[in-house]
């Protein structure tokens, strides 16, 4: 079989761009397909061509086999590569392939289907010699089963859906008191995700680190493995950083054993293409180390292998489904050939908002500038007038850094990091230049409990004075293009009058003068001098402060102006008033007796019934969005009313439900990942 001359990208956003990018490359014809959410996406602009397969409903367009299949056939596509998420890790979808005659990119469906399922896989793999962690993996276990095994483990234990995989469902159970609860999450999220709620317990080890390998296999038995990845850095199970190498595999000899494993793993599943096999490796113990679970697909954290071992992977992917052995072609891959060459660490730009208790966010990105460098890489799906909604998963781009030396990929992360420009939908980047300047990580100290340590005493920080200077500045620049006459000129008899801005942000109210026109304004903040300019041109707001220029990206949507500096956005809500602006911030309790939904969303639970009393702090409702499930509690005794039902798709701020005769407020507790209708991988 030779190479192929038409390849269908069944998947969206930075990893459809990025499958692309080496179709380009490879002289291969892409062909995208989208739904109706994404007819302007930017992966529909960069394929050869592109098919629409249905609704914004990923279960309608996405998920949808039959849809994928006929684009394929309807563009002559000769294979589908599925990227991960979706259909990647699905035996229907790979056997509804090969009876269309069409190639999977990826393994065979007997491999994805015993990998797929967490409890077979561990006993097979146990089989292999392979250690596994200690749990109870019983099929069918019912509640009453798993609540005696849980107490024949010991607590604390990890409860995981047995169907589904990077962290989606798990629960972390410090005692037999939470187990109720914990079962009936991972068993709603499980179902909902994978349509399966088998459920398995596993001994909590912690602290850990998160250390996976990996792997390439051909159809000829040939099979290598490319290494480690630390991905020990994750909040809710999921992951936020990776690097290649891991910084506590400081020899040869452990990572021979660990890719000794990995590789006996894929040849006992007869597995084909690249896969990935995941550890766990006790902190206080690192020469020991646990299988987790092999991921069928290509990971998320991809890139960083690629940088370190200078090999494409998404290529290879392709060389392998077109029948080429490993150890014989041009540019082969060979085991003892195999060597990792400096360091490179992964950032995950998510479309949250961190200072919110990181609640996925929507918009349109009215600004998106991608950073540059030596050592540098970006891999994402938006572009400017791309459309971020709440159907699918919230990563927007991935920020790859790679140094001769884990510091030197650390600083040019951080910069990286600092110059990249997204305005119009909040995001972590400011959160993960903190997490990065985190003593631990500097170090390599890292174990998956790292990132709740750190929230315990992190908290977003406030606009800094000379934001407030550029807010000001920016309103004052969007008021004095308008009418003639209502133009803020403090125009007055004699010398002209500042013109007074008052911003609101989450610890208070500044006042802020601006004179002049916004070209070559004075503004001062709380005594502060600073002259400015506004360049409309290019986006871009300058200020002078003691000799020191700063450049600031502005944009302005119709009710908001947003400001970036050094990774970091800001917007700032016009409040109604003249010259009023209020910053967005982590919610407050209000005077009402509403619970309303912090983000647009799908009600995935009513924890109470109709008219029940509820006390301070219990759990009323579940609304997930973005592969989070986010538990919306009542601050005070009451009695609850609902404004919805189960299954009811909400916006952000509508009501959801009304405790009776007391104040009532939405706050998030716990952000649970689920699957389902969302793209993504680990």
């Amino acid at each position: 079989m030779g190479m192929f001359f038409s390849v269908l990208v069944a998947n969206r956003g930075e990893i459809a761009c990025r499958i692309i990018r080496t179709l380009r490359a490879m002289g291969i014809r892409s062909v995208a397909v989208y739904s109706d959410a994404d007819r302007s996406a930017r992966h529909v602009a960069e394929a050869d061509v592109a098919l629409r397969i249905g609704p914004a409903r990923a279960a309608e367009s996405y998920l949808s086999i039959p849809a994928v299949i006929e684009a394929a056939q309807r563009a002559g596509a000769e294979a589908i590569h599925p990227g991960y998420g979706f259909l990647s890790e699905n035996p229907p979808f790979a056997v509804a392939c090969e009876e269309a005659g069409i190639i999977f990119v990826g393994p065979g469906a007997e491999a994805i289907e015993l990998m797929g399922d967490k409890i077979r896989a561990k006993e097979h793999v146990a089989g292999l010699g392979v250690p596994v962690i200690p749990g109870v993996n019983e099929p069918g276990m019912g509640d009453d089963r798993l609540t005696a095994a849980a107490a024949e483990l010991g607590f604390p234990v990890l409860v995981k859906p047995s169907a589904g995989g990077g962290g989606m469902g798990m629960q972390i159970v410090r005692d037999a008191g939470g187990l109720p609860d914990a079962l009936a999450t991972a068993r709603r999220v499980a179902a909902a995700a994978f349509g399966d709620d088998t459920l398995f317990l596993e001994r909590l080890i912690s602290p850990a680190r998160h250390i996976e390998v990996q792997v390439l296999a051909d159809a000829h038995g040939g099979v290598v493995h490319l290494g480690e990845r630390e991905c020990s850095l994750q909040r809710r199970h999921q992951k936020v950083v990776e690097e290649a190498p891991s910084p506590a595999v400081g020899d040869g000899r452990m990572r021979a054993r660990l890719g000794e494993a990995a590789c006996a793993i894929a040849r006992g599943v007869g597995y084909r293409g690249a896969g990935t096999i995941e550890f766990l490796v006790p902190a206080d113990g690192p020469e020991r180390f646990y299988f987790m679970e092999m991921n069928t697909r290509l990971q998320v954290e991809h890139p960083v292998t690629e940088a370190v071992t200078g090999i494409d992977l998404v290529e290879w992917q392709l060389r392998i489904a077109a029948g080429e052995p490993l150890g014989t072609v041009q540019g082969s891959i060979a085991q003892g050939e195999t060597r990792l060459e400096g360091h490179a660490i992964e950032a995950r730009v998510y479309a949250e908002d961190a200072a919110r208790g990181f609640l996925p966010s929507t918009g349109t990105v009215l600004a998106w500038r991608e950073p540059a460098g030596e050592g540098v890489r970006v891999d994402s799906g938006i572009r400017e007038g791309s459309q971020v909604t709440a159907d699918y998963d919230p990563m927007l781009a991935k920020v790859i850094a790679r140094g001769r030396d884990r510091d030197e990929a650390l600083a040019r992360l951080d910069a990286a990091l600092a110059g990249t420009v997204i305005l119009g939908v909040p995001s972590n980047i400011g959160y993960l230049r903190s997490l990065l300047a985190d003593a631990d990580v500097r170090t390599g100290g890292l174990d998956t409990g790292l990132i709740e340590r750190h929230l315990e005493t992190w908290h977003a920080p406030e606009p800094a004075p000379r934001l407030l200077a550029a807010a000001a500045l920016a309103a004052h620049e969007s008021r004095w293009h308008g009418d003639l006459w209502r133009r803020p000129s403090g125009w007055r008899l004699g010398a002209p009058a500042p013109v007074r801005y008052r911003l609101e942000t989450p610890a208070g109210a500044s006042e802020v003068l601006v004179e002049g026109p916004p070209e070559r304004a004075r503004v001062v903040v709380d005594g502060t001098e600073y002259s400015g300019g506004i360049h409309r041109e290019r986006g871009l707001l300058s200020l002078d402060f003691d000799g020191e220029t700063s450049s600031l990206s502005f944009a302005r949507s119709a009710d908001r102006l947003w400001l970036g500096h050094e990774g970091i956005s800001a917007a700032f809500t016009l409040a109604g008033d003249r010259g009023r602006l209020r910053t967005g911030g982590r919610a407050t309790a209000d005077d009402g007796p509403d619970i309303r939904s912090p983000m647009p969303g799908t009600v995935v639970a009513l924890s109470v019934a109709e008219g029940a009393a509820v006390g301070a702090g219990e759990v009323v409702a579940t609304v997930e969005a973005m592969k989070m499930e986010h538990r919306l509690r009542s601050s005070r005794p009451g009695t609850v009313s609902f404004a919805v039902k189960k299954g009811d798709v909400v916006r952000l701020d509508q009501l959801i439900a009304t405790v009776a005769q007391i104040d009532a407020v939405a706050e998030v507790d716990e952000n649970e990942p689920t699957r389902s209708a969302i793209g993504g991988g680990s």
